[in-house]
């Protein structure tokens, strides 16, 4: 018999507290007669059904365990196993102490064991309990199976063919509405994120009918609108999935004005809510879906009112209702950020509208200061949206000063919200936006020192993306105290990063601050062995095209200042290399390292003949005569143009 764990030792005080009655009902799960047994947990049943304090009581006075135990035992007829397996889902749906209890005397393994009965009656009564069980906050979520594994699970047990069946089945009659919400309910979340799933279900026939025509047909408006929105869910998760084009008439001309339906104010919270989750799920990268959703029912306008809930707060006076009000407040407005975000993802026109919006920039001010993580966290997205908007940058995000709320967000948040909150960071410090000075005043450069440490990758990126867009044109100061702030082993590390985003990034940073001669002699002065030793092992390495190609740049960047171009000139290994390139099967490495070569030779710069007496000896010109009769105009203008320099 499985052992139970109480909370606390039986006091007194409560004992005296259990009635005679209580006892009665647990010594009678003892009585030898069998029938007696059965007639003892229906009486048990009928007792505890809306009595919490009986609840409490019979599970203090051990009533779990036995039953357990003759819920398990082979020898207990399916009618006692049934009856046992009806109490312990009434004794679940008491107090989170009594599931507590339940999940102590190890409840879970034995109900799904359960499962394995040929009775449907015997499975219904664990399954119902289960729900109970696991729809409680105080269940673990570890106890079973979550996410992709459990919908592997699930499909490779032929979970598919086994519910598709129930979609159309009339066997149930009363219930067959029910029954098919369940299925479609099923259906939902096996999809989800899953293309395996999905691939499946899309070919999968029942009756003659695809599983997506099927789908369809209960998207219509005469069907319950739970009916709707979980079809729209199953054929939006298909089509996330690539099961489904974007383009498909039954995604196009069905699923999106569903989904658009479900947001007006006609539907409950719920369904709005729900509605505008899918829907932003739907669209999310497509930008085709993004522009029919946003000249649908007036939808940006009508998400406004998403924001208009409840109409008074300070009159409500009952806790509860006022409780309610503001969870639901809350799940609104986040709903309404997250649609916004992923209408305004790609296109100019829509961002406009979604800005030109009754408050909408004071609205999400507002949402970056939520006491609802989840809020700020949907605020923050759609901010993240507008921010791609040059035009918008220097007006509504100036205007509005989002910068100051922003920052704020990304002290001490989790990653997921610091992910979101630092991509918007690298937008407003493009070097067109008003934001950027105000930003670099208030200590970002710490800020994003410390997110290029990080090992969440998306922050790395994040983190040295914003520092290459805050050194773009910057002042020497601004330079030199990003390089301050990384500290050369931090540079260098990034530069060793496996990830070819950090490393793209880390070079585009470095780029950026090797500009502007006096800047360009300034680093090098300081940094120039160890930029040197990094561009040296990079173009070693075994390294795609794109990184060569901006690894060249900052070279020719280094031979574009006074004094750092003789670093390179110093540097035999480093114009082998160049030279090696010049001849490269590739075009762009190829002008990469023709640039390298014209801001070395360049006549007008002091030692100049030098330099090119130097470059002759290695054989570059004869390379550049080459270069000059090919077939890639580029290249041949740019060979022209640097031996032009050896006939001034």
């Amino acid at each position: 018999m499985a052992s139970c764990v109480l909370e606390a030792p039986l006091r007194m005080s409560v004992l005296s507290e259990v009635t005679a009655s209580s006892r009665h009902y647990v010594d009678r799960l003892f009585d030898l007669d069998p029938q007696k047994v059965l007639q003892g947990v229906i009486d048990m049943k009928n007792a505890v059904i809306g009595n919490n304090k009986q609840k409490a009581n019979l599970i203090v006075l051990g009533a779990v365990p036995r039953l357990l135990y003759l819920l398990q035992q082979e020898t207990s007829s399916t009618e006692l196993r049934t009856e046992c397996a009806v109490v312990l889902g009434s004794l679940a749906m008491g107090t989170e102490n009594n599931v507590k209890s339940l999940l102590d005397c190890h409840i879970i393994p034995a109900l799904l064991q359960g499962l394995l009965s040929p009775d449907l009656k015997f499975i219904e009564a664990c399954l119902r309990c289960l729900r109970t069980i696991f729809i409680s906050p105080v269940t673990p979520e570890d106890l079973l199976y979550t996410g992709p594994d459990h919908q592997t699970i699930l499909f490779n047990h032929g979970a598919v063919q086994n519910i598709a069946h129930l979609l159309v089945s009339t066997s149930y009659k009363y219930v067959f509405t029910q029954v098919r919400m369940q299925a479609l309910k099923c259906f939902s979340v096996l999809a989800f994120e899953n293309p395996q799933v999905s691939m499946t279900l899309v070919n999968v026939s029942v009756d003659g009918e695809l599983l997506p025509q099927i789908f369809v047909k209960m998207l219509q408006r005469d069907k319950p609108i739970e009916m709707q929105l979980t079809s729209a869910k199953c054929l939006t998760s298909m089509c996330r999935a690539g099961a489904i084009r974007t383009d498909d008439s039954c995604i196009v001309l069905k699923t999106l004005p569903c989904l658009v339906r479900m947001c007006s104010k006609e539907r409950l919270l719920e369904e709005r809510v729900e509605g505008a989750e899918t829907l932003a799920y739907l669209i999310e990268t497509d930008v085709e879906l993004q522009r029919i959703a946003s000249i649908t029912d007036h939808l940006i306008v009508m998400l406004a009112d998403y924001f208009k809930y409840p109409s008074s707060v300070s009159a409500i006076t009952d806790i509860k209702r006022l409780d309610h009000d503001l969870k639901h407040a809350h799940e609104l407005r986040q709903a309404a950020f997250k649609l916004y975000a992923s209408l305004g993802a790609n296109d100019e026109d829509i961002r406009k509208k979604i800005i030109e919006t009754e408050n909408m920039m004071d609205r999400i001010v507002n949402g970056l200061s939520e006491s609802s993580i989840k809020v700020r966290l949907a605020a923050v997205r759609c901010l993240h949206s507008l921010s791609r908007s040059v035009q918008q940058l220097r007006t509504s995000f100036q205007d509005h000063a989002v910068w100051k709320p922003l920052m704020k967000v990304l002290q001490n948040a989790p990653n997921e919200m610091l992910v979101v909150a630092s991509s918007t960071l690298c937008n407003l410090l493009l070097e067109f936006s008003p934001s950027k000075e105000p930003i670099l005043e208030s200590g970002a450069i710490e800020l994003l020192c410390s997110l290029t440490q990080s090992e969440n990758l998306a922050l790395r990126v994040n983190g040295i993306w914003a520092l290459m867009n805050m050194a773009f044109q910057a002042e020497q100061k601004i330079k030199s105290d990003i390089l301050r702030g990384l500290s050369t082993e931090q540079l260098f590390q990034l530069l060793s990063d496996s990830d070819v985003n950090v490393l793209m990034k880390t070079l585009g940073l470095l780029r950026n601050l090797l500009s502007t001669r006096p800047h360009i002699d300034h680093i090098m002065s300081t940094h120039g062995k160890q930029i040197m030793q990094a561009v040296t092992l990079i173009l070693e390495g075994e390294h795609n095209i794109e990184v060569k190609e901006q690894t060249l740049c900052i070279l020719a960047n280094i031979a574009d200042g006074t004094t750092a171009k003789e670093l390179i000139m110093t540097n035999d290994d480093i114009l082998q290399k160049i030279k090696y390139y010049m001849s490269h099967s590739n075009a762009k490495l190829q002008l990469a390292a023709m640039f390298c070569i014209s801001n070395l030779i360049w006549n007008e710069e002091e030692g100049s003949q030098e330099r090119q007496d130097k470059l002759r000896d290695m054989g570059i010109v004869d390379i550049l005569h080459k270069l000059s009769q090919s077939s890639d105009p580029n290249l041949c203008d740019k060979a022209k143009t640097a031996l032009q320099q050896y006939l001034a």
